[in-house]
């Protein structure tokens, strides 16, 4: 087999591949053989059929499964060879058609069409300057968090009106269209979180109301939607588009949160048995946990910058054409190449970032190692054992259970990706000059939320 390249233009090739009956005929030989071998075929003893009557039912059948996994195979290994690097995956050409004779197998040639990956000359220095966000970590912030911990730690009690953060035991009944109770429709107690509750006028009705009350609801108005709601109807997530959007809720008990006390036993509840013995060291050690949990989305908002002006000043050139006609042929389901169309500049920006990316790792000689992410897998199954209260096993088994994850190609690929993105990250700090800016809480949600930020 013989494979040689044509350029078309520099993004753009074609790939020859010439087939002799010497590089298949031997398995063919072979394949037939055993269909003979197992041939039932009326008039004929198993085992017996001539080779002839073979060779006209399967012959042409064989000959091109053969032919396509001996020119997948070459394709294969011819790119990986090359000092050039392709995107996607080579496809035949459909204007030119195939040489050869089925029926007079001798030599074949296929011609595969491919887009080669461009240059990418990425400019980033210390004269590159970026704004480098943080949130104000301040008294009011921290008030905030040490109250929703206090709220975390208590304990529900009895109380004798609804009021804005409390919990609403009640029944709830379908109702028909003239408000009547719906016969056979849906009835369950459930239990109803006023901060669920995103109707305003809803909340303000709702709030002031004793036991024994009763409010027409709308059940999407008091719960999370989806899976949530059903659940608080006791129903499956499929049947919420058949029932009624009117339920009388019957309030049977109103459920207060009492917050815990700022004493020792929520310390070392928090923090672990006496790190914290005050509520001024409560208050440090807080605002020290908010200041490095917004450092994480502070890395990714400076990235996300970093990504975002390094897409538009490097000039990347892509064989657009052949990615459409690639990714049409690739997709497990059926598309049109007008979906193809509306979302290539998605994939098209999404595709210039990897080569970025790749073009960084390459010149620096960056690697994600699979050290790496073995250990980082099992640093995630530590914390996942620690969040249900359970031990983790000892190492052997924990990193036994990494490589078990690592071993699902989607899972895996989420790994490396969060890697890489470290590893990134750390590149540009290092690398670029950074303007530090502090915000306060709101304007850093905007900022975070805003994906041109």
């Amino acid at each position: 087999m013989n494979i040689t390249k044509e350029n078309v233009d520099d993004l753009n090739a074609l790939l020859k591949v010439k087939v002799e009956k010497s590089d298949y005929q031997e398995n063919v030989d072979k394949a037939l053989t055993n269909y003979r071998k197992n041939a039932n075929i009326p008039g004929f003893r198993k085992g017996k059929v001539p080779m002839g009557i073979i060779k006209k039912q399967y012959g042409k059948n064989v000959l091109g499964d053969e032919l396509n996994r001996i020119v997948s195979e070459g394709l294969f290994k011819y790119v990986d060879e090359q000092e050039f690097e392709i995107l996607g995956n080579p496809l035949p050409k459909n204007d030119i058609e195939v040489k050869g004779d089925f029926d007079n197998p001798d030599t074949f040639e296929f011609t595969y069409e491919i887009g080669i990956s461009p240059e990418v000359d990425v400019k980033l220095s210390g004269r590159n300057k970026y704004e480098y966000t943080k949130v104000k970590v301040d008294k009011t912030l921290v008030d905030k968090q040490i109250e929703d911990l206090t709220r975390r730690y208590g304990k529900l009690t009895s109380g004798e009106k609804v009021g804005e953060r409390d919990m609403v035991l009640g029944q709830l009944v379908e109702l028909n269209e003239d408000g009547e109770i719906l016969e056979g429709g849906v009835m369950n107690d459930s239990t109803i979180s006023m901060e669920f509750v995103q109707d305003e006028e809803l909340k303000k009705e709702l709030i002031g109301k004793k036991a024994g009350d009763t409010v027409v609801v709308n059940p999407m108005n008091i719960s999370r939607g989806g899976n949530d709601t059903a659940s608080m109807l006791g129903i499956e997530e499929s049947q919420l588009d058949s029932i009624s959007d009117k339920f009388n809720l019957t309030i049977n008990e109103v459920k207060v949160m009492e917050p815990a006390e700022l004493n020792q036993e929520l310390f070392d509840k928090l923090f672990g048995e006496g790190e914290v013995t005050s509520e001024e060291q409560m208050r440090e050690k807080v605002e020290a946990d908010m200041a490095q949990m917004f450092e994480k989305d502070s890395e990714k908002i400076l990235t996300r910058r970093i990504s975002n002006d390094l897409i538009k000043k490097t000039d990347i050139q892509l064989p657009e054409a052949f990615l459409k006609r690639w990714i049409l042929a690739s997709q497990k389901e059926a598309i049109t190449m007008e979906d193809v169309e509306n979302d290539f500049e998605n994939y098209a920006r999404s595709l210039r970032w990897q080569l970025i990316q790749n073009s960084i790792f390459k010149n620096n000689d960056m690697k994600v190692e699979k050290e790496e992410a073995v250990n980082y897998t099992k640093s995630l199954l530590v914390n996942q054992y620690a969040q249900y209260g359970m031990p983790a096993p000892e190492d052997a088994e924990l990193t036994q259970s990494a490589e078990q994850v690592l071993s699902n190609q989607k899972e895996a690929q989420q790994i490396y990706d969060m890697l890489a993105e470290e590893k990134m990250t750390k590149y540009f700090k290092e690398t670029v000059k950074l303007d530090v800016k502090e915000v306060d809480y709101d304007e850093y949600v905007k900022i975070a939320q805003d994906s041109n930020a």
